[in-house]
């Protein structure tokens, strides 16, 4: 586990939103939830199958965790810790943004710095 650094699946477009104000404050399910969703790095293919799946124009932001100040690791519905932020994201905060490119079997390519974590599935 690195607890230095999250990631968050986002639509091109809010992330091109969220440049203009300097904040992130969440997609429509982060909004209904009461917080942003975000994925430690082992997280994120799965995440990825299943609430993205054939889903086009995403990136994968990340962040570093150690400067959230309103950062809380959850128990989700599978059992697993997932970091949830109860605040804006605060745009300074990201590192580094990716394209995530589907393959021809609508699943999202991950990348380089997420290989090791990839499951065995169709490329």
């Amino acid at each position: 586990m690195n607890l230095e650094f999250i990631f968050k699946i986002i639509d091109k477009d809010e992330w091109q939103k969220a440049k203009q104000t300097g904040t992130y404050g969440g997609s429509k399910k982060d909004v209904e939830d009461g917080y942003i969703h975000f994925s430690e790095e082992d997280q994120v293919e799965e995440t990825l199958r299943r609430h993205y799946l054939k889903k086009e124009n995403l990136l994968l932001l990340k962040v570093n965790a150690f400067k959230l100040e309103h950062l809380l690791w959850e128990q989700a519905s599978n059992g697993d810790m997932y970091p949830h932020l109860y605040s804006p994201l605060d745009i300074t905060n990201v590192e580094e943004e990716f394209e995530l490119p589907l393959n021809d079997n609508g699943y999202h390519r991950l990348p380089e710095i997420l290989k090791k974590y990839q499951f065995s599935r169709p490329r």
